[in-house]
């Protein structure tokens, strides 16, 4: 039997699909060095009373060719090798197979004397095997439709276990990537909902922080790189990364925008790359704050007795990664002793309302929150309002990344 090389059979190998269900009659791939002269295929029926379509290959160049969606089933001979072969290399063959066809039922066929080589084959990967001499159709038929299911059975129950596991990884991921705020000592609540776009995504382009640094002021931030891929998502948590040690060693503003720039251009995929964000960082009193804006959208304050108001955004610099030597103004604001600040991603502001064009804009966000703190939600259970409140007016799941964080005093 012709085997193709190693490389050649895993390249094809990832592109097999599972076999096709047999609602149109079975078909069997039958590869032996000889399978007209060496052994010789009974007539078979399956349980619809439809004839067992049986196709033969000499080797597994052959094979290769025949292996089509519509087969089920492959009955490997393993009487193939010439004289001089060693049972191991025998059992190569079978693992060649497997790597060629790994979605496919797969049937061995060996010798009454050779059982114990039979069982090996079953422990390779086979899912079961048939002495020559005791080969007959209804036998066959029977081993057929029984590994065809059994097959089916082994890869569900492979997805299903890869399922839990990776959904089991993406948890561990999750805390791994996504920040713990450090607030401790500064009497503010924490609140954050993070939704990637991409379907089955841990992670997007979307990213924010919050922590306190030791003089007591407390940094908070929230930004987006362009576009959904991974490669957007890796960036984002790298300038989250770099702006918690930035703002640990001091800087501020916009000089650590700058400094930020920096690392996006230097770490970006290439040059139309570009990222926005909104720093905010609160006095140790908790009653004022200074904003930075690089191209991001402003954010949510809510004051007892006011309206929700957007904090100003006419000072609002260029994202980053857009102009060499840009500049970022710090606007100073008042908080007061009891508020409510929410930093957002534009995904909560750029999705539909209805099936036509119209866009739900900052102005829709505000009344959505409104109605919110209307109804007496606060913390998790406004975000979570929004959040759903913004889903459903877009006519289910957002198509970009979405992030939202509040901070709470008083």
């Amino acid at each position: 039997m012709s085997v193709p090389a190693t490389g050649q059979l895993e390249a094809e190998a990832t592109e097999a699909r599972p076999a096709a269900p047999p609602d149109n009659g079975l078909t069997l791939l039958v590869i032996g060095e000889d399978p007209a002269g060496s052994f010789t295929v009974p007539e078979m029926l399956d349980t619809e009373g439809n004839r067992v379509r049986i196709r033969t290959a000499r080797n597994l160049t052959e094979a290769q060719r025949l292996l089509t969606d519509d087969v089920q089933c492959i009955l490997l001979d393993l009487a193939l090798p010439g004289p001089g072969k060693k049972a191991e290399d025998e059992l190569d063959s079978l693992r060649a197979v497997l790597r060629l066809a790994p979605a496919h039922a797969v049937l061995v066929l060996t010798a009454v004397e050779d059982g114990e080589r039979a069982a090996e084959a079953v422990r390779v990967g086979a899912q079961d095997f048939l002495f020559r001499d005791e080969l007959d159709g209804r036998l066959l038929s029977r081993a057929i439709r029984y590994a065809v299911e059994r097959k089916r059975s082994d890869l569900a129950q492979r997805q299903l276990t890869e399922s839990r596991l990776r959904a089991q990884e993406n948890a561990r991921l999750e805390r791994g990537l996504l920040p713990t705020p450090l607030l401790q000592g500064s009497g503010l609540r924490f609140a954050a909902r993070y939704r990637p776009g991409r379907s089955r995504a841990l992670l997007g382009g979307d990213f924010y922080d919050t922590v306190r640094t030791p003089d007591g002021t407390v940094h908070a931030m929230i930004g987006d790189v362009c576009g959904h891929g991974p490669d957007e998502a890796a960036l984002g948590v790298e300038l989250r990364i770099a702006w918690r040690a930035l703002t640990f060693a001091g800087l501020c503003g916009d000089q650590l925008l700058g400094t930020l720039q920096q690392v996006l251009e230097n770490e970006r995929a290439d040059d139309e790359i570009f990222a926005t964000l909104c720093t905010v960082d609160i006095a140790p009193d908790g009653r004022r704050a200074g904003v930075c804006l690089a191209g991001h959208p402003a954010p949510l304050a809510v004051r007892p007795g006011r309206a929700p108001r957007l904090l100003p955004s006419d000072d609002n610099g260029p994202a980053l990664g857009l102009l060499p030597g840009a500049r970022w103004p710090r606007r100073e604001i008042q908080l007061g002793g009891s508020w409510s600040l929410m930093m957002y991603t534009d995904g909560l502001i750029e999705g539909r309302i209805g099936k036509g064009v119209q866009r739900l804009g900052q102005d829709g966000m505000v009344e959505i929150v409104t109605r919110g703190l209307a109804s007496g939600l606060r913390g998790e259970e406004l975000l979570d309002n929004t959040v759903t409140e913004v889903r459903t007016l877009n006519g289910g799941e957002l198509t970009d990344d979405l992030a939202v964080l509040l901070l709470d005093r008083g």
